[in-house]
């Protein structure tokens, strides 16, 4: 089945305004959590034109890259190291405006300079993250904050 998103032009809110029922419509009636995970990395960043934007799935006690889009990345995330493992460690979203700031970045590129990590929980464990990556400073805020969870939300409904 072909799937053609609507690009909007707007502020960064009438984006995902516009984008969450296009998400909808694209996970809707669709079982596979990967085909799901792809679908939406490749939405959110043909509709943002973030840097990079991906999942890592927990996977023996590491993040393990998942759906991206995006260049190459880091393939294995140990617990509580970088961003990813950080969000990963302490469950909770994580806003980096300048990644040279966090403690222990780990710099799958140079060209990233700001990152938002949120996690995904079952059962109150995390089961993966959705990580965004900007060549921008100061590129996230609380605004990709609901709104990207929102979107994680609707992943696992189910």
């Amino acid at each position: 089945m072909a799937e053609d998103l609507t690009i909007n032009n707007g502020n960064k809110e009438e984006k995902y305004r516009s984008l969450i029922p296009q998400i909808k419509g694209l996970l809707t009636g669709e079982s596979d959590e990967i085909a799901n995970l792809a679908n939406v990395a490749a939405a959110l960043k043909e509709q943002f034109n973030f840097f990079w934007v991906g999942f890592y799935i927990v996977k023996e006690e590491q993040l393990v890259l998942g759906p991206f889009q995006g260049p190459v990345a880091c393939t294995r995330i140990a617990f509580n190291k970088g961003v990813c493992g950080a969000a990963w460690a302490q469950k909770q979203t994580l806003i980096v405006p300048d990644v040279e700031d966090f403690p222990g970045h780990i710099a799958c590129s140079s060209l990233s300079k700001s990152e938002i990590v949120l996690p995904i929980l079952k059962n109150d464990e995390v089961v993966a993250v959705l990580d965004v990556d900007s060549d921008l400073l100061n590129a996230f805020d609380l605004i990709d904050k609901k709104y990207l969870t929102e979107i994680i939300d609707m992943l696992f409904q189910s």
